[in-house]
């Protein structure tokens, strides 16, 4: 990398050998826009050396960096084969059939879990079971069902969890409608971050628990989308420190479903309010439902009603690489995919996401999954979308992902060639 040339023209030493530095995950991902703001690599950082830039919400080195790959290995367009975090799906051929065991640590309150690596299959991922909900009594501001809102309140009035990381409205009022990750400790908390943002808010780097009045060993929750989940999963399947960020307190993750997620800038300030006119201060709901991008005013007039590929421009690129709408790592995934205006699909993934369903069951209303094919239909076109935006990524001979030594050469103008690390 440029910036190691530099310092070994200073010092004379050379580069150890097999080491992967932050500089080529800046490279390789960063700056070649394919950064998704899930704030993996600052969690994963054990020497607390990966920060924000306050002025584009991206990852970058605050203080010397050591070597040792984490932020490469654990980034979702990077290193980490995010497959990986997929348990085995639950067969759907036969109606006798029962779901694939989940390989689990023998101690039910150890949030560490083992990497299975199974090929993800056809349809939905591993299920323990599917509803459609919504809460027996709305919380203003939720989404569709607000089911996440009375789940989480359910944890944690009986004591499963002691706090949650959720998406807050930013305080900043030069910044309406910007999601900002916060853990909250509270039902009024949790009830005021209610609804849903579509920026990425670089929420694992909000994992650093310091000073937030919690217990030694914290039981939270994580609301996140499906890449934040499966880059939370890998860090959690890897027993060393993390630096100030506590994976080891996540002891539910909720997958919110997502095809894609936006700039902050190019939505909400560059699409609507600067060529649509829309004022944000006067916003009450966004929502992408059925294709289309919905925003309402307080007074309940609709300001946009238009196709979603309509803002495609504003989307993150790096989404464009995914194919995990469904957030198969988690132990719950919800959306509105699937089921009737009003209510929240729930795909029941692991015992754990069992049990904390059934925790908050008489909160809420719930009844079969209106139309689990919508579900099925939808992530085959997210996977198609992938393998097109992957497919500029394969070699010449069509075998393999691109190592961030190809990404580098690419996007950042060196031929240096380091370890090699395939996805």
């Amino acid at each position: 990398m440029k910036r190691y040339r530099l310092r070994e023209s200073m010092n004379g030493i050379a580069e150890p050998p097999r080491k992967t530095w932050f500089w080529e995950l800046e490279a390789g991902v960063i700056e070649a826009d394919r950064c998704i703001q899930c704030g993996t690599c600052v969690a994963a950082c054990p020497s607390n050396s990966i920060g924000i830039n306050e002025d584009t919400n991206l990852p970058e080195l605050v203080k010397m960096c050591t070597g040792c790959s984490l932020c490469w290995d654990f980034c979702p367009r990077g290193g980490l084969r995010y497959e990986t975090t997929w348990p085995p799906s639950t067969p759907s051929d036969a109606p006798e059939a029962q779901p694939v065991e989940l390989v689990t640590k023998p101690d039910p309150a150890d949030t560490y879990f083992k990497l299975t690596g199974a090929a993800p299959g056809k349809g939905l991922g591993r299920v323990e079971a599917t509803y459609a909900a919504r809460a027996a009594k709305r919380t203003d501001g939720v989404q569709d069902g607000g089911v996440v809102t009375s789940l989480l309140v359910a944890l944690l009035d009986s004591g499963e969890i002691d706090g949650a990381l959720v998406a807050k409205p930013s305080s900043d009022p030069d910044e309406p409608w910007k999601a900002v990750p916060t853990v909250v400790t509270s039902a009024a908390e949790i009830k005021a971050a209610a609804g849903s943002f579509y920026n990425q808010s670089m929420a694992l780097a909000a994992l650093d628990l310091t000073g937030k009045g919690l217990p030694a060993n914290p039981r939270l929750a994580v609301v996140g989308t499906p890449c934040e989940v499966a880059g939370l999963r890998a860090m959690q399947s890897r027993r060393w420190p993390t630096g100030s960020h506590r994976v080891d307190a996540v002891f539910l993750t909720i997958a919110l479903l997502c095809t894609k997620s936006f700039s902050y800038e190019g939505l909400m300030l560059d699409e609507l309010k600067r060529r649509r006119g829309i004022d944000l201060d006067r916003v009450s709901k966004v929502d992408v439902t059925r294709g289309r991008l919905i925003v309402e005013y307080i007074d309940g007039a609709t300001a946009v009603d238009e196709p979603i590929k309509a803002f495609h421009g504003a989307a993150l690129k790096g989404c464009d690489e995914c194919a995990d709408f469904l957030g198969r790592a988690a132990d719950i995934s919800v959306g509105s995919v699937g089921s009737n205006d009003g209510w929240t699909t729930v795909l029941v993934r692991t015992e754990r996401g069992r049990q904390s369903f059934e925790a908050a069951r008489r909160s809420l209303d719930v009844r079969d999954l209106d139309d689990a094919s919508a579900l099925i239909r939808l992530d085959e076109l997210d996977q198609k979308i992938a393998r097109r935006a992957m497919a500029r990524d394969l070699d010449p001979m069509g075998e393999t992902f691109m190592t961030y030594d190809d990404h580098v050469a690419n996007y950042a103008g060196t031929s240096r060639q380091p370890v090699v690390i395939r996805r």
